[in-house]
């Protein structure tokens, strides 16, 4: 949540970050219902401070009157607060977080500058295979008895397929490690409050969350959730920051809207295996935090030996927390471009600084070494997303001969070099 005092001393410069972000804000009627609030909060404070100094007084039938009115008014106050509170809540939580200065400013969710390309595509002489194909031809996925037992967009992962994705696991695991990041394994549900703290949106149509009936409960749709309210309601001390995580969990996404875009076999599902790192840090190290989880994302990729590109989220394509957001987007030779030939760059990790936007909807804050207590700063960064991570090793490695070659680092963790029948 950003904080109220900036939109109070800013408002025209929030609604310009707004329309900028692409989010639909009542600035004005957030600001209007603050300051209802405010002013009822100050008339129930001189109600408060009357009723204490009539206290203190010998009590006649005069003052006993008095105060049963002064009481009756605080409650009428008090209940008139309360969906002033609920209504002002629902659009504080729609405002996005400020922009870094050195974000473009773009309406266009796709013009996102390139910042570097790390190892290009090599051609392939011969016609590629998609991954779909691949795992037909190898027997590696099975979607349509996923389909009969779950539903559309599951899928079974097979044979070596399945150990890749334990392989994969254990291997971003030993890459974040090597960076001092403790390893998790994290629980695949999380209350409303959590999600709604860090920013993201339980309800409505375009939620992309799994809600569990009759309860508070959400199925994560990454472990930023569960590692972002791991510290929710506490106090940190610097010195024993930053707090460097790295968690494994499940996650669960209902794609609405989504299938306008590319989501042939598993590049966009329901659920899938994702590695996640987290950092939780001081302010004035939060950007040096970001590179951090970036250059481990590009690590990680690069033992992989997958070409890939960094790409710089532009204002519209910014998610709500993020002041600002990296992407890498790894070549896939079997993904039709918009010229409708084969091979596409497509997104594969993300790394956002959210700043103190998470803290602040979850109470999280850090005492300094002087003593002063703030709110710190969190950041989340993709180590592997299983099914986009899969798809990338499977068409990028495939042989003329039909063979799949398996990326060195994983070799130790499969037994095998290669995928064959």
């Amino acid at each position: 949540m950003l904080d109220l005092k900036i939109i109070r001393d800013n408002p025209e410069k929030i609604k310009e970050n707004c329309a900028n972000r692409l989010a639909k804000v009542d600035i004005d009627r957030l600001l209007e219902l603050d300051n209802q609030r405010r002013e009822a909060v100050v008339k129930i404070d001189e109600l408060r401070a009357k009723r204490n100094t009539a206290s203190k007084t010998k009590p006649t039938p005069e003052i006993i009157e008095a105060m049963k009115s002064v009481g009756e008014e605080i409650k009428s106050l008090e209940d008139s607060i309360n969906p002033i509170e609920i209504e002002l809540r629902e659009i504080w939580l729609k405002v996005p977080n400020l922009t870094h200065p050195e974000v473009v400013n773009s309406q266009n969710e796709d013009d996102n500058p390139v910042l570097e390309i790390v190892k290009q595509p090599h051609k392939m002489d011969f016609t590629p295979l998609d991954h779909v194909q691949l795992a037909e031809k190898l027997d590696l996925i099975d979607f349509d008895r996923a389909t009969k037992v779950s539903g559309a967009k599951f899928y079974y992962l097979k044979n070596e397929l399945a150990l890749i994705e334990f392989a994969l696991i254990q291997y971003a695991l030993e890459v974040a490690g090597r960076h001092g990041f403790t390893p998790f394994s994290t629980p695949d549900l999380a209350k409303r409050e959590v999600l709604e703290g860090l920013g993201f949106s339980p309800r409505g149509e375009s939620t992309q969350v799994y809600n569990i009936e009759n309860s508070d409960l959400c199925a994560i749709g990454t472990a930023e959730i569960t590692m972002g309210g791991y510290h929710m309601d506490e106090v940190l001390s610097e010195e024993y920051l930053p707090k460097k995580y790295v968690a494994v969990s499940h996650c669960f996404r209902t794609e609405a809207g989504a299938y306008s875009k590319f989501s042939k076999g598993i590049f966009r599902v329901h659920q899938f295996t994702k590695v996640e790192m987290f950092q939780y840090t001081t302010p004035e190290n939060s950007e040096t935090a970001h590179q951090e989880i970036l250059a481990i994302e590009k690590e990680i990729f690069s033992g992989l030996d997958i070409p890939y590109r960094v790409i710089d989220h532009c204002t519209a394509d910014l998610g709500t927390p993020a002041i600002r957001t990296y992407d890498l987007e790894a070549w896939m030779p079997g993904k039709p471009n918009k010229e409708d030939q084969l091979g596409d760059w497509a997104e594969i990790t993300s790394t956002s600084n959210c700043t103190d936007f998470q803290s602040r909807g979850l109470n999280i804050k850090y005492k300094s070494k002087e003593g002063k207590t703030d709110y710190l700063h969190m950041l989340n960064g993709t180590a592997i997303a299983m099914p986009r991570a899969i798809i990338a090793i499977l068409e990028n490695n495939q042989q003329a001969d039909g063979t799949i070659l398996i990326p060195k680092v994983l070799q130790k963790y499969c037994g095998v070099e290669k995928i064959s029948r």
